[in-house]
């Protein structure tokens, strides 16, 4: 569906402001339709449609994405990336930039290393806990089962009598 020009300001200017009715007088409605009625414009597929996707597209560029994230644990792992540091002196305050130190670059390779199964034993831990999940499963299973095959009998013997006391 395509949006008149003054739908999409009116859009435009709700993602900038969040403010329903100053939204729509700025987009060149008038106050008494801003103020009765401006919620029909959100309630338009059209306009809903659009500003999902401005918002989708907002959230694209703000939001990192995985790759981007594991790309600089991947720069500060390797030292490549540099730090900016301001240390106050006699003279007034000097900007040096530092690389990272063992520590961080230990930090960011750990991060990096837990996405990626490294070792024989990971698997055999995550193939342990498969085959727990399967027997659990097949238990369950067994039980539910039992109760449905069979009324089973329970008796209950009163073994004290009066002649006890």
């Amino acid at each position: 569906m395509k949006l008149t020009e003054k739908q999409k300001r009116f859009a435009d200017y709700y993602i900038e402001t969040g403010n329903l009715t100053e939204s729509a007088i700025k987009a060149g409605y008038s106050k008494s339709y801003a103020n009765a009625q401006g919620y029909k414009l959100l309630e338009n597929v059209g306009i809903k449609t659009y500003i999902d996707k401005q918002l989708n597209k907002l959230a694209d560029k703000r939001i990192m994405k995985a790759q981007e994230a594991l790309e600089l644990l991947t720069s500060i792992g390797r030292g490549e990336m540099t730090e900016e540091l301001y240390i106050p002196t006699e003279m007034g305050i000097e900007r040096i930039e530092k690389k990272p130190d063992i520590k961080d670059r230990q930090k960011a390779i750990e991060s990096i290393l837990k996405r990626y199964p490294t070792n024989r034993h990971d698997e055999l831990k995550e193939k342990l806990l498969e085959a727990q999940i399967d027997k659990t499963k097949a238990e369950a299973e067994k039980l539910a089962k039992d109760d449905q095959e069979g009324d089973e009998e329970i008796i209950i013997v009163d073994r004290w009598s009066d002649e006890d006391d």
